[in-house]
């Protein structure tokens, strides 16, 4: 099964994974956790381009950045984990790719980062897609003391349009789950295992 985590910086997913991941483990599954970008040497060394506030990359090259390094996780780590049977979970997706790059960066048309994004991921679907959903706003008051990277440095009217963005994809994926990322941390962990629960 392959679960992937979405939502606007601030929105608690890595908490969430963690809670997840912890309470699947104890019921028995296999469980691993990656990162996007990440997970890989290969991955990983692009994460660091990618999020150096130092580089000026042009946004289409920002695109295909993100992707190479998902077709590496995906190739390297995603699908071999899956065949055996480990419930993976992602802290993003290709999701990401469609809200920053499509919707916030505007970098090309959505129709071309769809074929990108089936490419990159080897036409990988998630099982399921936890959209914490989550406030401009509230978002912006939990990350204020936070060290800025070069995607979280791109201003108020860029984050509108990828909050815009995931409300696009969960009003038009069905695999989206939207969860009210406001709530207390264990409220929201209740939520995604009460949809999870009966695909176990």
């Amino acid at each position: 099964m392959l679960i992937t985590f979405e939502g606007i910086d601030g929105s608690g997913k890595s908490t969430q994974i963690s809670l997840l991941k912890e309470r699947l483990i104890k019921l028995g599954h296999k469980v691993e956790v990656f990162r996007e970008p990440g997970g890989t040497d290969v991955s990983e060394m692009i994460r660091g381009m990618l999020l150096n506030p130092e580089l000026d990359i042009d946004p289409v090259t920002e695109l295909l950045l993100f992707s190479s390094a998902r077709s590496q996780l995906v190739a390297e780590k995603v699908r071999p984990l899956l065949k055996k049977d480990v419930i993976v979970i992602l802290d993003r997706f290709y999701d990401s790719t469609t809200a920053y790059q499509g919707f916030g960066r505007k970098s090309m048309p959505i129709e071309q980062i769809n074929q990108i994004n089936a490419a990159a991921t080897h036409n990988l679907v998630p099982d399921f897609t936890f959209y914490l959903r989550l406030s401009l706003e509230e978002a912006a008051e939990r990350t204020k003391n936070f060290e800025k990277d070069r995607m979280e440095l791109s201003g108020d009217s860029f984050f509108k349009r990828v909050f815009d963005g995931f409300e696009h994809l969960a009003k038009t994926e069905t695999r989206f789950k939207t969860i009210d990322a406001g709530q207390d941390k264990d409220s929201i962990h209740d939520d995604i295992f009460k949809d999870l629960h009966s695909s176990l």
